[in-house]
């Protein structure tokens, strides 16, 4: 080999040497992406919320739910079992089709939010409120904002055809409307990021609900 031909093979050596060690590097896995966003901490009631840094995220406490928490869900399930009893009472006694239609809605969405929310309850140690009660007619100490009243429901079950479509709106009206200001009291005074959540459902799908049936008594 002459030493022209040995400088050459010595240089693609060195070469393949390179890709080779530069082939190795390249199947390192890349770092996991950092989140660089901050996190945010709900305040308590009456206070802003505050922040903390990504890397502490981990071990920062989220606050337990508080005493409007506990009763806005605790309450919930008795208010929506009265409109599930109410709405029950539809398929025989109503004669519009858009009240049967609203009353199959409210008894098929509001009884597996039962369920949900008796979860929720569990998950945190509360009781849980029974889910086979007929239908609540308010609580110690006040009723309930949109209650109906036993004799109320009495009328109700007995009235049929365009009475019953009447009254039925009437009542529901009155009872989304004490939903309403339940989910509106405890997004003032409640912190459970959850519970938040389930108030704004409530709003946002009863809200709806009392813009149509207040159409169809006007109509």
């Amino acid at each position: 080999m002459t030493n022209w031909t040995y400088r050459l093979a010595t240089a693609g050596a060195g070469v393949v040497l390179t890709l080779g060690v530069l082939a190795g590097c390249s199947s390192e896995p890349p770092p996991p992406p950092t989140n660089s966003a901050p996190v945010i901490v709900p305040g308590a009631p009456g206070e802003e919320a505050s922040t903390i840094p990504p890397g502490e995220a981990s071990v920062a406490e989220q606050p337990g739910p508080n005493d409007a928490d506990k009763a806005f869900i605790t309450d919930m399930i008795v208010h929506h079992q009265q409109a599930v009893y109410m709405s029950g009472l539809a398929p025989e006694r109503a004669s519009s089709s858009d009240v049967k239609g609203l009353a199959s809605r409210i008894h098929d969405v509001q009884g597996p939010e039962i369920d949900m929310m008796n979860r929720w309850l569990s998950q945190h140690a509360i009781p849980t409120v029974n889910p086979n009660a007929p239908h609540g007619h308010g609580r110690s100490g006040g009723d309930m904002p949109g209650m109906a009243t036993p004799e109320q429901l009495d009328a109700l079950e007995k009235a049929k055809g365009q009475a019953f479509d009447t009254l039925f709106l009437q009542l529901m009206i009155a009872h989304h409307q004490g939903a309403l200001s339940m989910a509106d009291e405890v997004r003032k005074n409640g912190v459970d990021v959850r519970v938040q959540e389930i108030a704004d459902g409530v709003t946002a799908e009863q809200s709806d609900e009392i813009r149509r049936m207040q159409k169809w008594l006007g109509g």
